[in-house]
């Protein structure tokens, strides 16, 4: 049985063996199927309430109120087409504005070759490949999926894929935690994501046994304060959190912290929020990390009201007993085929909770072939040639912006965004808003610290002329502040 590690297949070859799901019309076409009387009635009554009123009686009913709409009965379809489209029309859509949105969620764009496959009849309404003569298709792209993570985490193996990132961060934790049982200390990167530092409190909080100890920045370099980790690095220690990128967009000194963890023998977390930035950078496991985790979304998924997310995990051989979620390896038939199923772990295992390694038992399988393609799609040297422009982009940003008296917070290495320093940043983010711009994130919600701090992000979809409005945009703004 081999698992996928770096090696590089062909995402196409295989898929027909896949079943085949015919339907008429549009592949590409949502249907719409109502509900009749009888199933809102059947529903109402499981319920227990007599009416959809009061399925929404916790609504306030102003806006309620507001939210009706007013409808002559027997309008044909385009009319109502009509008269919806203009309602939407009174949005702003985000396409209207120059984004340089980050901070977990990255704006790509996804080639139509990602959307044309993932729409598949067979993939899209596949559940799950317990029967692997029935599933060869879809095994296959996982098995693809996991070779392709391995490649970039430069680890032994990958899973079939996480939730999300935050969620893949707090399960990289727990495995750490059952690989070194004895040890109860976990050190958690102040620099990684708020949100990722919440999940994983919250995962952690059922074992109050374990002491969570938060890892401050260093204030000039934005990377995590190498001389309060020494200390921490005792053989009471499980696991080093750390953020690559970080929460700021710095690149932290991962060589470094790995040899100052490994002489305890504890384990190294690296956690990647844009997974584009391994295709450019030294690989977690090349610079000796044991997990890699964090979030694929960057990879043929588009950021759709903060979702869906695409969580990643990889390891070393050494430790794949004590992964979570599933594993597709590649084995023959009786024919002596190659052919694809789950292995090392059966389904069980992740429902009865005494023997399971997480609560996890299904996977993003869809999402993880949408990066299965758009990876496939780009290729070693694309998607290298991909992360080199957003840096390039970046970076060109960074210097106009202190070009226009708008500087850096911190001075560490930075792969697609940064954080400036701003007065007033909710205020200067309005003013940008009003010339067309989303700026960035405004950094003291999640570090009170950081009152001045505005992240920004830069990606390929903002050409030159988005970044003369972002810098145009930010001097107006801040020039208005000082007046």
């Amino acid at each position: 049985m081999l698992l996928a590690r770096g090696r590089s297949r062909s995402y196409f070859r295989g898929c027909d063996q896949s079943r085949r799901i015919q339907t008429a019309g549009d592949a590409g076409s949502m249907r719409f199927i109502p509900h009749t009387q009888a199933d809102t009635a059947a529903m109402l009554e499981a319920l227990g309430i007599a009416s959809t009123d009061e399925l929404i009686a916790h609504v306030p009913s102003g806006l309620r109120a507001k939210a009706t709409i007013n409808l002559p009965r027997g309008l044909p379809e385009w009319e109502v087409t009509r008269v919806l489209s203009a309602l939407a029309a009174r949005n702003h859509g985000a396409s209207e504005f120059a984004s340089f949105l980050g901070g977990g969620c990255y704006r790509h764009y996804v080639p139509a070759g990602v959307r044309a496959i993932t729409g598949r009849a067979e993939f899209a309404t596949a559940y799950t490949p317990y029967q692997p003569e029935a599933s060869q298709g879809t095994t296959q792209a996982i098995f693809e999926f996991q070779t392709l993570i391995a490649q970039l985490t430069g680890l032994d193996v990958a899973n079939a894929s996480m939730y999300d990132g935050a969620s893949a961060s707090a399960e990289a934790v727990l495995m750490a935690r059952r690989l070194m049982p004895r040890r109860k200390r976990v050190v958690l990167a102040r620099s990684l994501w708020a949100d990722y530092r919440s999940t994983i409190r919250t995962y952690v909080g059922a074992q109050p046994e374990l002491e969570l100890v938060e890892l401050p920045f260093e204030s000039a370099s934005g990377t995590a304060n190498l001389d309060v980790l020494a200390p921490l690095i005792d053989e009471r220690l499980v696991c080093v959190v750390i953020g690559y990128p970080n929460a700021f967009g710095v690149i932290e000194p991962l060589d470094r912290i790995v040899q100052m963890v490994h002489r305890v023998g504890a384990l190294v977390i690296a956690v990647t929020a844009e997974a584009l930035a391994l295709a450019l950078l030294k690989s977690p496991g090349e610079s000796g990390a044991d997990l890699a985790v964090g979030e694929a979304q960057s990879f043929g998924i588009a950021p759709q009201f903060g979702g869906p997310g695409l969580g990643f995990m990889a390891t070393r051989f050494a430790y794949i007993r004590q992964m979570p979620g599933r594993l597709v390896g590649e084995t023959v038939d009786s024919r002596g085929q190659r052919a694809y199923c789950l292995t090392l772990a059966t389904r069980e295992q992740h429902i009865r909770r005494e023997r399971a390694t997480s609560n996890i038992c299904t996977n993003h399988s869809l999402c993880a072939l949408a990066a299965t393609v758009y990876l496939t799609l780009m290729g070693r040297r694309g998607l290298r040639k991909l992360a080199a422009c957003n840096v390039e982009l970046a970076h060109l940003t960074a210097e106009k912006l202190g070009s226009a008296g708008i500087r850096r917070r911190f001075n560490g290495p930075f792969f697609n965004e940064f954080v400036v320093s701003a007065p007033d940043p909710p205020k200067l983010l309005a003013r940008a808003e009003q010339h067309g711009v989303i700026a960035g994130i405004a950094m003291a919600g999640s570090y009170p610290e950081l009152h001045d701090g505005l992240l920004i992000c830069v990606t390929e979809l903002n050409p030159a002329s988005e970044i003369e409005l972002l810098c145009a945009a930010l001097a107006g703004a801040a020039d208005d502040n000082d007046g």
